[in-house]
């Protein structure tokens, strides 16, 4: 999970002081074409990054790998390779240049936090910015990990769905634009999902489409709520966001940031502990019971974190699908067999746990996955799937990679 504080921190609480201004319409235009023509530059033109140092040596709070003795080679793994699907780049222009929004004011992650967990992620966002930002040491830690490419997606509080519709839209263009160039500098390296602002569904399917067939980003990122209501509520107006995703046949990463009304969740970092699967279990659940999935059936829902608490107890859903009118209102089959479509990251921390996952949905619908470089993450993610008993080297490579591979149509 992400933290709720950076060197430019807009929380009001950390009495921070920046200042900068929006990038004018033609400072954004010339990084639009600086960007696309990046795109289009041959790979073999691409700065190679430097490959197998070892990880810097860090405190306590950095983001570190246990198996740092075993480095994958890429070329060796040939199609088998290693694909994180569920890793995050912080976007430090925009984060800068957005300070003066005060985004921590609307954050449930900032909102339902006390001092010590807002103390805590100040000197923990320290310790990690760089690797949030930066590429270079990313690598370094890819290849002591072992991945072999990393699926980038936004920062989660750089969803910006609090502003006004345009600006949201202007700084989604952006935060797709910084991934994009990522990839076009390490295409051996990076895929990219990209931003959406899902305040305004017409703005939305724009920038979807802008994202995909202009930039090349292989899907997108999207909180578990906007402002606080579900996904399929009407007055969104998603329909048509989700009718254009399914027609591109894109990947829908799911990430939430805390669940709302969480005033029995503020201590104990509980709104990420508890909040972060708790809200991915209400989007989901109304995804399935609102008819979304069923609609929209070329979507590739992927939702982190092991797919919350409902992937381990969707019995319950069933049950009440068959017991009551009011939870068949719209769907016609019961609910865990829309579940089934979706995808799920191999964060459960335990292989036991894992083994459960792998048994109810299949293997070809789990994704390794590490949450990078955020201190919720799972550092050593080969290592927790080869804890699992009994799992075919088959299974363990399209866990590890080949599914990821397939959903996110890399070659």
């Amino acid at each position: 999970m992400f933290f709720t504080c950076s060197p430019f921190c807009s929380d009001p609480l950390h009495q921070h002081n920046y200042s900068d201004s929006l990038y004018s319409k033609v400072e954004q235009e010339n990084l639009a074409e600086t960007t696309i023509a990046s795109l289009k530059k041959n790979s073999a033109n691409t700065k190679k990054s430097e490959t197998g140092k070892a990880l810097a040596k860090v405190g306590t709070n950095k983001f570190k790998a246990k198996n740092t003795s075993k480095i994958i080679a890429k070329d060796r793994r040939g199609k088998s390779k290693v694909v994180d699907i569920h890793c995050h780049y912080l976007n430090p222009e925009v984060n800068k240049k957005t300070e003066y929004l005060e985004p921590g004011k609307y954050d449930p992650s900032v909102i339902f936090a006390n001092e010590l967990t807002r103390s805590t992620n100040v000197k923990q966002i320290q310790d990690r910015f760089s690797q949030l930002t930066g590429i270079d040491e990313r690598i370094s830690d890819m290849d002591k990990m072992g991945v072999d490419i990393q699926a980038v997606c936004p920062a989660p509080n750089q969803y910006y769905y609090f502003t006004e519709p345009d600006m949201g839209a202007s700084l989604a263009r952006e935060i797709n634009h910084g991934i994009a160039n990522i990839v076009a500098k390490h295409p051996d390296r990076f895929v990219g999902m990209g931003s959406i602002p899902l305040q305004n569904a017409e703005l939305a399917v724009k920038e979807l489409e802008y994202a995909v067939k202009k930039l090349g980003l292989r899907g997108v990122e999207i909180n578990t709520n906007v402002n606080g209501m579900n996904l399929s509520d009407p007055r969104l107006g998603l329909d048509r966001f989700f009718s254009k995703a399914n027609e591109l046949g894109i990947v829908i990463f799911m990430h939430p940031t805390g669940t709302t009304q969480a005033d029995r969740l503020v201590n104990h970092y509980f709104n990420n502990v508890i909040g972060n699967p708790l809200d991915t279990t209400i989007a989901v659940s109304h995804l399935i019971f609102d008819g979304v999935v069923a609609r929209n059936p070329k979507i590739k829902f992927v939702t982190p974190h092991a797919g919350g608490y409902l992937a381990h107890y969707w019995a319950r859903m069933d049950h009440a699908w068959r017991a009551r009118p009011d939870c068949h209102t719209v769907i016609k089959s019961k609910p865990s067999s829309y579940l089934k479509k979706f995808y799920f990251d191999t964060i459960t921390f335990d292989p036991t746990m894992l083994r459960h996952l792998i048994d109810t949905f299949g293997p070809e619908h789990v994704l390794l996955g590490t949450d990078y470089p955020y201190d919720m993450g799972e550092v050593d993610p080969l290592g927790l799937i080869a804890s699992v008993k009994k799992l075919s080297k088959e299974d363990r490579q399209k866990i590890e990679g080949l599914n990821a591979m397939k959903i996110l149509k890399i070659k």
